[in-house]
């Protein structure tokens, strides 16, 4: 889950701000919340933030699973290109977007 600071700081990037226990009903504003940031923003900036988070689930899971970058250029220099892409493409097929 999106926490409310990271969603306050996605509004407002310059936001002095604490949260007790990341709750919405315990933020303490440490610059008097200039633009009046609202509560049903932030909690709407959190959906959003946690929806991208969810919909990008698959780069997380390739990025688990695809050889070091250090194995890849051995895997070109000794196959060629379409071995490695080979390779890659089982990754891809497995996590699609």
């Amino acid at each position: 889950m999106t926490d409310i600071i990271t969603s306050i700081k996605a509004i407002k990037a310059d936001a002095h701000v604490t949260v007790d226990n990341d709750n919405i009903n315990e933020i303490i504003w440490h610059d008097d919340n200039p633009t009046n940031i609202t509560n049903a923003q932030i909690l709407a900036k959190q959906a959003e933030l946690q929806t991208d988070y969810d919909n990008k689930e698959y780069q997380r899971d390739r990025a688990k699973e695809y050889p070091s970058i250090a194995d890849q250029l051995d895997d070109i220099y000794h196959n060629g290109i379409d071995a490695w892409k080979a390779t890659i493409k089982t990754t891809k097929d497995k996590y699609p977007k």
